[in-house]
């Protein structure tokens, strides 16, 4: 097993008062040789936007992009027609295909704090989609529940990509053993609240672990851990 780990505190950092921004991987302005992605993993960003702010209409193509809510009420409409209102605990993807535009702006009286994740896709120039479903804490407590896969089904959003997001929240410390998909070769650890530890390495609040070269990992929690793990191909 191999591990990268990313500390909150050497996150890049893009500030403009109604948005900050944290960057685990290169994106926008900060740019780290080092940090280029992980493998079909193209971009975690830790983002935080003030009430009234947003992200006005822009486009996107050929990437699969996903939205996980943890705090505030967002918006998203996009050019496929779809208008609504996302809150915490929703998940959103938009498999971007051959092109679609889109907004997305806090419409409530609190901060936002969101999760935006990249990955590239299998297919290119595919019809655009977008997904959304809701993963209420109170039903997703002490256990890994799969948000997002390569999967179609109604207990999760899925995306042209062989790869799987999941929440978990354990109450008490536990360990949990995890088995990676025989396709994916490495998986993505972001802590979102308390530590978890593997292989040795305690990865705290707002940390984040790579891993590879492993087939499995035992994640031991400490009490009300919250994070999410990304399980991805290296390649196409």
């Amino acid at each position: 097993m191999q591990t990268h780990l990313t500390r909150a505190a050497d996150r890049g950092l893009k500030d403009i008062g109604w948005l900050q921004s944290n960057f685990t991987l290169s994106f926008s302005s900060y740019a780290n040789p080092l940090r280029n992605g992980f493998g079909l993993l193209r971009v975690f960003n830790d983002d935080f936007v003030q009430p009234g702010g947003g992200f006005g209409t822009h486009g996107h193509a050929n990437m699969e992009i996903i939205s996980v809510l943890l705090a505030g009420s967002m918006n998203h409409k996009d050019s496929l027609g779809y208008s609504e209102v996302i809150t915490p605990g929703g998940v959103q993807i938009m498999s971007a295909g051959a092109g679609l535009r889109h907004e997305e702006y806090n419409v409530g009286e609190d901060e936002v704090n969101f999760l935006q994740i990249w990955i590239e896709p299998k297919l290119q120039n595919v019809g655009p989609r977008y997904q959304r479903r809701q993963f209420p804490e109170e039903k997703r407590r002490n256990q890994l529940t799969t948000i997002v896969s390569n999967e179609e089904g109604q207990a999760h959003c899925w995306i042209n990509q062989n790869a799987k997001l999941s929440l978990g929240h354990y109450e008490q410390p536990t360990a949990v053993d995890y088995a990676l998909k025989p396709l994916n070769k490495l998986v993505f650890l972001f802590v979102i609240s308390g530590t978890v530890t593997v292989a040795g390495q305690e990865v705290g609040t707002r940390d984040s672990l790579g891993i590879w070269d492993t087939d499995a990992i035992r994640l031991e929690t400490s009490a009300d851990a919250r994070f999410l793990l990304i399980e991805a191909p290296i390649n196409h």
